[in-house]
């Protein structure tokens, strides 16, 4: 006898046998099931979904809106299959008429129509009490508009030579009052360049900020922004000195009867400079009396000059006995 080839044999009789027997089994069990589904009074919790239908055009929610409400029902199986498992099931709708004056939905009072809505599944209770929401009112406003100059948007000593122009003025901001609230009465706009050196005039998108885009809109794309601007030139001259309020007892090194000023000079007034007569002020009355010295002033200070240093920047007091 070959007993390999009978080995074989019974192992593949066996197997045959364990197939017929898991498919009893999984018949049996199918039968079961279905049978069961089939039944009623079957209790279960579930996550019902719900949705909220008011105007968005007049008011929007500034936190996320519940979406489902917890829930125990009765009923055949297979209905409670398929509200577990969300199969084919439409959301309940709640309507509100006037979303900021209700910031609390009780359950309770949503419970005959959510019952309605279930059928033929049976609602036994609402395990969510109550439903918190935060709608308000849209509102729009005008805010207006400000350039944000840093200091690196002119160029080394360039200065404006108008006011800067913004067209237009304001612009209209839309959405939920607290946002618009938080947005502020002012909408400040950066300019993309920096060391500007030549007569300016650019149209400059604008949004809101990143943290309130949701929520807010803006009506103007773009803002227009013009000034004019002037470059400060660069230059030193000597200045005489002159003494004021100075005691006969007190002067100065004999050596030193002038300074070295060093300006820039807005360029259209180079002329004028040329014409203006300056003196260094020494002005007794305005000595440090804890190291007898004096500072330098001008005898006069044109706003055309910025930027004024002296060379020397003060000078020593000589006491005679």
């Amino acid at each position: 006898m070959n007993f390999q080839n009978y080995f074989k044999r019974l192992k593949a009789k066996k197997a045959a046998n364990f197939k017929v027997v898991a498919l009893c089994v999984l018949t049996a069990t199918t039968f079961w099931v279905l049978n069961a589904l089939n039944k009623d009074n079957y209790y279960t919790v579930v996550d019902y979904p719900i949705e909220f239908y008011y105007n968005q055009e007049e008011y929007m929610a500034v936190e996320e809106l519940p979406n489902k409400v917890r829930i125990e029902i009765n009923g055949n199986g297979w209905d409670l299959i398929r509200k577990y498992f969300k199969v084919n099931v439409s959301p309940f709708v709640i309507e509100l008429q006037n979303p900021p004056r209700q910031p609390i939905i009780l359950t309770r009072n949503i419970q005959r129509e959510l019952s309605d809505k279930l059928v033929p599944t049976q609602l036994t209770s609402i395990l969510t009490d109550s439903l918190r929401l935060n709608i308000e009112n849209i509102i729009t406003r005008k805010v207006a508009v400000t350039i944000d100059t840093s200091s690196n948007t002119l160029a080394r000593n360039i200065r404006l030579a108008s006011p800067i122009k913004v067209d237009p003025a304001s612009v209209t901001v839309r959405g939920p009052t607290s946002m618009v609230q938080r947005f502020g009465a002012s909408f400040h706009v950066k300019l993309e360049d920096e060391k500007i050196n030549r007569n300016y005039a650019k149209l400059i998108p604008i949004t809101v900020p990143k943290e309130l885009s949701p929520y807010l809109s803006l009506a103007e794309d773009n803002v227009l922004v013009e000034f004019d601007v002037v470059e400060f030139l660069e230059g030193n001259k000597r200045l005489k000195l002159r003494l004021v309020n100075f005691p006969a007892n007190v002067s100065i090194d004999p050596n030193i009867s002038s300074v070295i000023m060093q300006y820039i000079v807005d360029e259209r007034r180079v002329d004028d400079l040329k014409e203006l007569e300056l003196e260094g002020i020494l002005n007794y009355n305005n000595r440090n009396r804890q190291d007898s010295t004096v500072s330098l002033q001008l005898n006069r200070n044109p706003p055309y000059l910025e930027n004024i240093t002296f060379e020397p920047e003060t000078l020593r007091l000589r006491y005679e006995d």
